[in-house]
């Protein structure tokens, strides 16, 4: 029985037929097909989503290397798709810890029909901290304006004429809790 193919008492040898390897072929090519087909779909939001992902990093970046270093840390919206990282040096000076520039075309903006996020701590602008010029956060972990008073705020996101692209950092400014919220085209959700 070495070197040839097993046959039953049926005649039928072990294996499968070139008809059926051809089928399941055919029906994985099928479902290859649906999956690009909705690929398109999800594209901006997993772009939204991993923009959103970049704002919460920088966010927290900033308050760990205010807690770790003893500095204070300044952060920066510049435009409306970057951030920037500045420590103060002892005894003067500032030094620029990097800026990151938001991938997949999302931009910081407030979408009309999108309503504040369930933090409420406003939406008068894509970046919107109470209108604080300055954002620290200081080396205790709690973010502040340039009065020292801490300060809530949130970051919206998105990409244009998007809305269900729509995403949102909120920044609780006593403890300097970061939280990353999805719109549904109905809710927020974390």
């Amino acid at each position: 029985m070495t070197g040839k193919a097993r046959v039953d008492r049926f005649g039928r040898s072990d294996g499968f037929s070139f008809v059926e390897a051809n089928i399941v072929l055919l029906m994985v090519f099928v479902v290859a097909g649906f999956a690009l087909l909705n690929l398109g779909g999800i594209m901006p939001g997993i772009r939204a989503n991993t923009a959103m992902k970049q704002v919460m990093a920088q966010l927290r970046t900033g308050r760990e290397l205010a807690l770790a270093q003893r500095r204070n840390i300044e952060v920066r919206f510049l435009g409306d798709n970057q951030i920037e990282l500045v420590r103060f040096d002892v005894p003067t000076g500032r030094t620029s810890l990097g800026t990151v520039t938001l991938e997949g075309d999302v931009e910081f903006r407030v979408f009309d029909d999108v309503p504040d996020t369930p933090d409420a701590f406003g939406k008068a602008s894509a970046v919107d901290f109470g209108g604080a010029g300055t954002l620290i956060f200081l080396s205790d972990g709690t973010l502040v304006d340039d009065a020292g008073d801490p300060i809530n705020g949130t970051v919206f996101l998105g990409l244009a004429d998007r809305p269900e692209t729509a995403r949102a950092v909120t920044v609780l400014g006593a403890t300097g809790r970061v939280r990353g919220y999805r719109w549904t085209g109905t809710a927020w959700i974390q």
